[in-house]
């Protein structure tokens, strides 16, 4: 069942049989083979198992050993030869799905983004339009008289971690030191769900993900608003500078200041974004406040410390950070 929140569809997680774009449909496609394939080599067994337990069980009044057979050539051609051509079959069939998606070739006018893995959370960034973000995955609808391919690059800045929007396309893995790469074309609008799916530590349950699905039009609507540095107010400069005299400066970057950190997530459109830390929570100034006075409370064991701020500096960055646009 789907809801609806900003405007738009949000997918509920994990139901592989609505598949919305071509890579999630292949696998849709592939799984009902090797399921129905499956149930039926689990209802011959079954149904053989069942027949003879019945047929030839033992009678009350029958003390006779039954006779013993010990070989048969054609059963054991048969069990062996059978279960080859199966697995031959299901293998076939997979590597055709597999290479299919991973040899298609990025189109002249498709949208490249790099997806970087970190604990516990997604770095974005589209390198032809020179936005950075986090958590957020914006792209743009395919439909048939105008296809929108997205070509992901993978990366990892740490641990393994693995890419899965399970109503958008099968897992690949972010593996350290090395890239991976996927695709794909959304067919319908909205927010579709999804998480890492690579055991990458304590918060592995948190680092989920979001891929916002748009119009053309919303899509570049958004693009716009991302490229320009972050917003500047004089109303608040004091709580700019005190943003900017703190250690958080080392961990994050805000265009068109000094914070030029990369250990976490880019801030200079924060209050663009859903949600925060990595999806736990709805970005709002009172979950904002919440997360910078004691992360490690909402999230643990992210590797974002607790700063110890007073209060006249929690007020001051959340301030500063509520701004940015």
């Amino acid at each position: 069942m789907s809801v609806v929140a900003f405007g738009q569809t949000i997918h509920p997680v994990g139901n592989i049989f609505k598949p919305q774009a071509a890579p999630a449909e292949s696998v849709y496609h592939l799984s009902l083979l090797v399921l129905t394939v499956c149930a039926a080599v689990f209802l011959v067994v079954a149904g053989l198992l069942t027949f003879t337990i019945v047929r030839f069980r033992r009678k009350a009044d029958d003390g006779h050993e039954p006779a013993q057979v010990y070989g048969s050539n054609r059963i054991e051609i048969a069990w062996t030869v059978i279960p080859v051509l199966i697995v031959f079959v299901l293998t076939m069939a997979t590597a055709r799905v597999v290479t299919a998606i991973q040899n298609k070739r990025a189109p002249a006018d498709a949208l490249l983004v790099t997806v970087i893995g970190h604990q516990w959370w997604w770095e974005i960034r589209y390198q032809d339009l020179g936005i950075v973000t986090a958590n957020e995955l914006h792209v743009p609808v395919s439909t048939a008289a105008k296809p929108a391919l997205t070509f992901l690059k993978l990366e990892s800045a740490d641990v393994a971690h693995s890419f899965w929007v399970p109503q958008l396309s099968g897992k690949t893995d972010l593996i350290p030191n090395r890239t991976n790469s996927m695709w794909i074309d959304p067919r319908q609008e909205g927010i579709f769900l999804g998480n890492c799916a690579e055991y990458c530590g304590m918060q592995h349950a948190n680092m989920l993900l979001r891929v916002i699905v748009q119009s053309p039009e919303e899509f570049e609507k958004w693009a716009a608003a991302q490229k320009p540095e972050a917003s500047y107010d004089s109303r608040i400069e004091a709580a700019r500078g005190a943003f900017l005299s703190l250690s958080c400066v080392n961990c994050h970057s805000v265009s068109g200041t000094s914070a030029s950190g990369t250990f976490g997530p880019d801030l200079s459109h924060l209050m663009s974004r859903a949600m925060l830390g990595s999806g736990v929570i709805p970005n709002t100034q009172e979950n904002l406040r919440a997360w910078v006075k004691d992360p490690q409370a909402i999230k643990p064991g992210n590797l974002m410390p607790n700063m110890q701020l007073n209060s006249r500096e929690l007020d001051e960055v959340v301030t500063y950070l509520s701004s940015l646009k």
